[in-house]
């Protein structure tokens, strides 16, 4: 098998030696190549432009969303979809939690050397936010503010980490978001719109993001195939959102419920309005602002070596 290893240098854990230890590790098995990125999209434009049928990711989720992207770009194949591989090597690692892979490095790389060698891969569905790919959620509003802030504090130097997360969190509510004026609608084919939302979070049937080592699921039994899901708030109010986190993170056999949480599971296509511009963020990276998001449920797009 052929195979691309595309490395982000500067994810949060791939030094120099781990990557050397993962190109190595993964030799013996897969006829590889082996590219670092050098800007951001660099990614895409490696996956978009390989021709192997393996793509391996050493990196955190925002290189893994440009590979996906790059690889749904390619011409449609008649056999099987391409083969996408991912070695945690960032912050989050969301989709890499979310699919089972371990933490460690060198674990991560004997359970895709196992699934290669047994030729026994999972095809799971995509999300597509207008005519961007995501492996695992999108959002718009406070989600996505929070999300961009924490990017501009990584680019001048803070370490990605969940108190960065919590404490720009809190500095959006209080000093940034509009709390006042909800400005989003959800609009599907059949039922009457739902308006006067302030913040939606699209998942690809998978968690939200992690705390520390336990997922956030805004629905049980997450499994990347049934389509998307939404979770939205009435009102941004510190007890709506906290007592939504805390039930991501410990109920587990039903969704979110309250008065001003709005929770619809399963969708195959959608439209999100906003009457004013508003952030958008795919897989934790932040796309700008944006006036209307055409959602789509993509299922049976991607082989998974996990």
């Amino acid at each position: 098998m052929h195979g691309l290893l595309i490395i982000n240098p500067h994810a949060t854990t791939t030094g120099g030696e781990t990557a050397r230890r993962v190109a190595s590790s993964l030799a013996g098995l897969v006829d590889l190549e082996v590219v670092h990125t050098q800007h951001r999209g660099h990614a895409r434009e490696l996956a978009a432009a390989a021709r192997d049928e393996l793509v391996i990711v050493l990196g955190g989720d925002g290189a893994i969303n440009e590979a996906v992207n790059g690889i749904m770009s390619r011409p449609p194949c008649a056999g099987d979809p391409p083969v996408l591989a991912v070695i945690p090597g960032g912050g989050g690692n969301v989709l890499a939690r979310g699919l089972g892979v371990p933490m460690d490095t060198a674990a991560a790389v004997a359970r895709i050397e196992q699934v290669i060698a047994a030729g026994r891969y999972r095809t799971i569905g995509l999300g597509l936010a207008d005519d961007r790919y995501f492996t695992f959620s999108a959002g718009l509003g406070m989600d996505a503010e929070v999300v961009g802030e924490v990017d501009r504090l990584r680019a001048a130097g803070h370490r990605e980490s969940a108190t960065l997360f919590l404490g720009t969190m809190m500095r959006s509510y209080y000093g940034g978001t509009d709390r006042r004026t909800p400005a989003l609608t959800l609009e599907r084919d059949g039922p009457k719109p739902v308006t006067d939302l302030f913040m939606t979070i699209i998942t690809n049937r998978s968690p939200w993001t992690y705390f520390r080592s336990r997922a956030l699921l805004p629905v049980p039994n997450p499994d990347f195939n049934s389509g998307l899901d939404v979770l939205a708030l009435r009102k941004l109010r510190l007890t709506t959102i906290f007592g939504s986190v805390g039930q991501m993170l410990w109920v587990r056999r039903r969704s979110p419920r309250g008065r001003n949480v709005l929770s619809v599971p399963g969708l195959e296509a959608f439209t999100v309005r906003s009457a004013r511009p508003i952030a958008l963020q795919v897989d934790g990276e932040y796309l700008g602002q944006t006036e209307s998001v055409r959602f789509q449920f993509v299922p049976h797009a991607i082989r998974v070596a996990a």
